[in-house]
């Protein structure tokens, strides 16, 4: 079961858990103590990285050094070392990202019959605006497997990890809000509700007539859909078709 699906604070508890197990099993096997730390930080970041607000993901990264340093245990790391879950948490999360979607996977068949609906030709342009670790990107290229697909996302270590996990796609670093849509033929979000109304202002003002905006389970309150999935329980996927109407 996913983190995310787990009542809080379960979702902490059992991150400081794998930090701590990480941590305790590398230095059994005779791992320096700043290493370890470390390793337990990297391991433990990804899982913290999907807390559903910026607070929870703060607290399931330092719960671990915090309780290292209550258990007496950090006692062989400098001073230096106390630093580096502030920076991992900056890494994967920038501070201007805090109002976007935290890792959200797309469900694998989430997209099942998107070609049918929002037919494109080969060689379309699309993008995941928001693609952590690939997921969106492989469900896109499982419907369009001739589109050219590129993907963004602002947290340098996850576009770098979606790179080496979707050799089919130009994926780079990006803020998608400041990105150009105007190019693509579809874009794909799977972000908050708050966020729906700045994606459909901005795809209303850059995409091109006959474009789509794609949204998974968030619907863009006020306009028409032109299609809807239902593949996931929960997960209904909207359609939009520029030029968007509004309801």
């Amino acid at each position: 079961m996913p983190l995310t699906m787990l009542i809080w604070p379960l979702p902490a508890l059992l991150t400081w858990a794998l930090a701590w197990g990480v941590f305790l099993g590398l230095r059994a096997a005779g791992l320096g103590a700043v290493a370890a730390f470390v390793l337990a930080l990297l391991v433990s970041g990804l899982p913290a990285w999907t807390g559903r607000t910026p607070w929870r993901r703060v607290f399931m990264l330092a719960g671990f050094p915090l309780s290292l340093l209550a258990s007496g245990a950090a006692g062989g790391l400098p001073a230096w070392a106390w630093l580096l879950p502030l920076a991992l948490l900056l890494a994967l999360y920038p501070l201007n990202t805090w109002r976007d979607a935290p890792l959200f996977p797309t469900p694998a068949t989430a997209l099942r019959g998107l070609a049918g609906q929002a037919p494109l030709p080969d060689g379309a342009r699309m993008v995941d605006a928001g693609c952590g670790l690939g997921a969106g990107l492989k469900a896109l290229h499982g419907e369009y497997p001739q589109a050219r697909i590129q993907g963004l996302e602002w947290s340098w270590p996850l576009a770098a990890l979606c790179a080496l996990r979707c050799r089919f796609a130009q994926v780079r670093r990006a803020d998608i809000w400041a990105a150009d849509w105007s190019g693509y033929d579809l874009v794909y979000l799977f972000q908050r509700p708050e966020s729906m109304p700045w994606a459909m202002d901005k795809a209303a003002s850059e995409l091109r007539p006959g474009s789509w905006l794609v949204s998974l389970e968030f619907e863009a309150s006020g306009w028409a859909p032109q299609g809807r999935l239902q593949n996931v329980d929960g997960k209904p996927v909207w359609l939009y078709q520029a030029p968007f109407r509004r309801r």
